[in-house]
């Protein structure tokens, strides 16, 4: 490196006189800090959001459906066979029945989605409340005298004024003719479960009940209303998606969840990106501070510059001296921003609750966002590419006063001293 890094340490290092340039260093530093910090803090913390919601709709929806346009699928178990044969990142495959309904309890009404579906299906491994917290999908598909099972949500428990064990008449928009009339097609239900994860936005929707349950009473018998697929991680949907539309044509319909809620999903990931932006002019102002400090160095250290080029030092060499300055600073800033934003990231939901502790304040409602804990994922790409901005944004504020210290004439700098 020579006797350029050796330089450039020592004006970073101000004697007494040069204190007020000292200061503005550290206020560069602690600038450059604070941007990298907040900015992994906040992609972190969207990052922990994004992942949430997804979670919250795949709890619910399969990652791919298969469906029929405009009717129901035939011969559904040879469709199911194809459908699970058609790849490897296929892990599983299953028929439902869905159908909208009118749920009517104690004179209140409830306008759900009945839905039929198969024992093992992943909606049966959230959590349910039920009579002696026995398992809901025995209570639903086990055939029994009297009324079958269904599994509502709590909102919809709460809009009705129901409760585990309480019978419900489910109106789907059917009717039967007799000799008064047509008249609507009505089934008492007794509630076996109620879904109770806190801020899940599609369990209201949602009414469940055993898919043989449900073809018996939509007059549904032999077909369903299409097949759920699940692959091995959500991120495959749309390949998935891709495979089973060549086998699948029309008047097949294959729908990966990105099409059903990718609208939802490109909205916080714009968001994402707006927020780095916004935090990352943080960042752009700590640069303007690297440029101010090394300006003022090289207006303070204009007689250093002259006896050096006077010695025989290069322009290129002056220039190096300013630029691995200013590449000190910002690459002390960077390394600092970076541990104390993963820091705050990865405790990021103990801290929170902290502050909650001390000032008695809600910070973070579970209740409205439906997460157990503050989302906060680190992403690693996302701390590299932080690093790579912050790092180029410094670099970039050293070129002007380091071109300029390598212009300085050594004559006219040493012509009044």
């Amino acid at each position: 490196m020579g006797y350029e890094w050796f330089v450039s340490q020592r004006y970073l290092r101000a004697k007494r006189k040069q204190t007020f340039i000292s200061v503005i260093s550290f206020i560069s530093i602690a600038g450059v800090t604070l941007g990298v910090a907040a900015l992994i803090v906040v992609l972190a913390v969207m990052t922990g959001f994004h992942d949430g919601v997804r979670k919250q709709i795949l709890g619910n929806i399969p990652h791919v459906l298969v469906q029929k346009h405009g009717g129901e699928i035939a011969e559904y178990p040879e469709a199911v066979s194809r459908v699970s044969d058609s790849s490897a990142h296929v892990i599983g495959a299953s028929p439902f029945v869905s159908k909208e309904a009118m749920l009517l309890s104690r004179g209140n009404v409830a306008a759900v989605s009945v839905k039929g579906l198969e024992r093992g299906n992943k909606v049966f491994q959230q959590p349910f409340l039920t009579v002696r917290q026995e398992n809901v999908e025995e209570l639903l598909f086990t055939e029994a005298e009297g009324m079958p099972g269904i599994v509502i949500g709590l909102d919809t428990a709460t809009t009705l004024g129901v409760a585990v064990g309480d019978p419900v008449n489910v109106i789907p928009p059917m009717f039967t003719i007799t000799p008064f009339g047509m008249i609507p097609k009505m089934k008492p239900f007794r509630v076996v479960g109620i879904s109770h994860h806190r801020g899940g936005f599609l369990d209201t929707f949602y009414a469940y009940v055993s898919l043989s349950e449900a073809q018996r009473f939509f007059d549904a018998e032999g077909v369903v209303s299409g097949i759920e697929v699940e692959v091995d991680s959500f991120d495959h949907a749309n390949l998935v998606a891709s495979e089973l539309r060549e086998q699948f044509a029309y008047p097949f319909v294959v729908r990966s969840w990105e099409d059903l809620f990718g609208s939802f999903l490109s909205a916080l990931r714009l968001e994402k990106l707006g927020l780095f932006i916004v935090l990352g002019i943080i960042v752009l102002v700590a640069a303007f501070n690297i440029a101010t400090t090394l300006i003022m160095v090289v207006m303070e250290k204009h007689k250093d510059i002259a006896v050096l080029r006077a010695m025989g030092a290069t322009a290129n060499s002056v220039m190096k001296i300013f630029v691995l300055e200013g590449l000190i600073i910002g690459t002390v800033g960077t390394a600092l921003g970076t541990v104390l934003g993963l820091l705050l990231a990865k405790n990021a939901d103990p801290i929170i609750k902290g502050l909650e502790g001390l000032f008695g304040v809600k910070i973070f409602d579970q209740s409205v966002y439906g997460m157990e804990h503050f989302p906060s994922v680190v992403n690693p790409g996302d701390v590299v590419m932080v690093t790579l901005v912050a790092m180029t944004i410094s670099l970039l504020a050293t070129i002007y006063p380091a071109w300029r210290a390598a212009r300085m004439d050594p004559a006219e700098a040493l012509r009044y001293e």
